[in-house]
């Protein structure tokens, strides 16, 4: 996708939902399926990345703010789109605020980085029963008790 980007000519307008720090992508992802029927696919994956980022880099600085933090990192698997990069450092330039970027070869599915998060919680003492555990699509970063910090 970020190799197509790169060749689009034009800008495709597609749905930006923003709320807060809360974003969706449901309705984005369906603008964007119906608009490469109609549009060249560069610029239907143009304007995909360039909304999506968008989204990313507005709640990245509006959690920043809340936060009171003067740098970000961008990590996982999209981390490594050089587009998304570029968005973040001008938004930490904007804000006189550092901004990190591990090199490619760290940039990975954040998979690996969930299964860490859970042997750091086990080593603490934090236990989830199986039958207490869920799936939880609306599950929220705000509600995790960071109890072993």
């Amino acid at each position: 996708m970020e190799e197509l980007a790169r060749q689009a000519e034009n800008y495709i307008p597609l749905p930006y939902t923003v709320k807060g720090m809360d974003l969706s992508f449901s309705g984005l992802s369906t603008a964007a399926t119906e608009a490469a029927r109609k549009h060249e696919l560069a610029d239907v994956c143009y304007s995909l990345q360039e909304t999506a980022f968008a989204m990313l880099v507005e709640v990245t600085e509006r959690a920043m703010a809340h936060a009171e933090k003067k740098e970000a990192m961008l990590v996982g698997g999209v981390g490594a789109n050089k587009r998304l990069g570029e968005m973040m450092n001008i938004m930490c330039e904007e804000r006189d605020a550092k901004f990190f970027l591990p090199p490619k070869k760290f940039m990975g599915d954040n998979g690996s980085m969930i299964a860490y998060t859970g042997l750091i919680m086990l080593k603490s003492g934090t236990k989830t029963r199986l039958e207490d555990s869920k799936v939880r699509p609306g599950y929220r970063t705000d509600d995790v008790a960071v109890t072993w910090a």
